[in-house]
């Protein structure tokens, strides 16, 4: 499976409603209104909506209790319905760096495909989750993916958030929904980048590949998205940053460096697993080649990441350490420098 077919849009993740009211609409409790209102929807579902504070009438936060009137104008994110998609249980050793009755987070290894698809119906992320937690609310759009509120691609190591009931899973999509998840990523780039910088466009599927995102001009050609990115050490012909999403795209990170002339080192969809900057000798592409037998995957970390709990509506945050092949190929092109 590749990673542009499981790391669908977290957009994607979620449905979008509004509603105008009728003019002839009487008085009427919100709940029972979206109940009438919305197809395949259960009551426990919308008022899960509401307590999450993901139902705004004329943009304001309500209650259950409030009544509808004519022309209010209703907007409401949900997950998805949960579909008829059987995931199967597999004892997977995975990383679990915090759990409680409302969330799992889990630091992914790189090589790790996210959730089954095409090609990959086993051995997945998912397929552990589900062998740990039997009990994982699926989301709209979103066969066979429990629990999964955002992704991460194949070859992207990091910090991945799953929720463990419909509760949760609702409060947490408002917040990837509205971009209000605090992420932050760390990437090695070809290129020496001087300053920090902000990466904007609208990114959709390439004209000439549909392996590969571009950015364009033209909102028509895709959506919406930020990356801001800070200069955390240079080392002359690549560049280690720290990128901050303020969006969500498939390929996001990937996708923008490689627009601003600075694809992510080894990262061979985006053309960064050839020698782009250096010099001609032997010595120093024999260099970058044990660089990319060490890491055999784009240098890419999801390093933290931050929210609003469910239960406690506190804000919290979590940080990992850059796994075995990012550090050891970063030493390197220190002490390369230094020589």
């Amino acid at each position: 499976m590749t990673d542009e077919n499981q790391d669908l849009e977290e957009q994607d993740l979620y449905e979008h409603l509004r509603i105008v009211v009728d003019k002839g609409q009487s008085l009427l409790r919100l709940d029972k209104f979206l109940i009438i209102r919305t197809e395949n929807t259960s009551r426990n579902r919308i008022q899960n909506a509401i307590d999450a504070g993901n139902v705004l009438v004329n943009e304001r936060v309500v209650k259950a209790s409030y009544k509808v009137k004519p022309l209010d104008v209703i907007s409401m994110v949900l997950p998805h319905p949960p579909r008829d998609t059987e995931v199967y249980p597999e004892d997977i050793p995975i990383d679990i760096i915090y759990e409680d009755d409302d969330v799992i987070m889990v630091n992914k290894a790189a090589g790790m495909v996210v959730h089954p698809g095409f090609n990959n119906y086993t051995g997945t992320l998912v397929n552990a989750l589900v062998f740990h937690s039997q009990q994982l609310p699926q989301m709209p759009g979103n066969d066979g993916r429990p629990g999964l509120v955002h992704r991460i691609d194949k070859d992207t190591s990091g910090l991945l958030l799953v929720s463990k009931n419909e509760w949760a899973i609702t409060f947490l999509a408002k917040q990837f929904f509205d971009h209000s998840i605090a992420r932050k990523y760390i990437a090695l780039v070809w290129g020496d980048l001087t300053e920090d910088g902000t990466v904007t466009g609208y990114i959709g599927r390439s004209v000439k590949d549909r392996k590969v995102m571009a950015v364009y001009d033209d909102e028509s050609k895709g959506k919406w998205s930020v990356t801001h990115y800070k200069v955390l050490e240079r080392f002359n012909y690549v560049t280690l940053i720290e990128c901050q999403l303020e969006t969500g795209r498939t390929h996001q990170i990937r996708a923008h460096m490689k627009h601003i002339g600075h694809p992510l080192f080894n990262d061979s969809t985006y053309g960064g697993d050839k020698i782009l900057k250096g010099t001609v000798f032997n010595k120093y592409r024999q260099f970058v080649e044990n660089c990319f037998e060490i890491l055999p995957r784009q240098a890419l970390h999801a390093k933290s990441l931050g929210f609003i709990h469910p239960s406690t509506r506190k804000f919290i945050h979590f940080e990992t350490e850059l796994p075995a092949d990012i550090s050891a190929v970063i030493e390197k092109w220190r002490n390369y420098i230094k020589e």
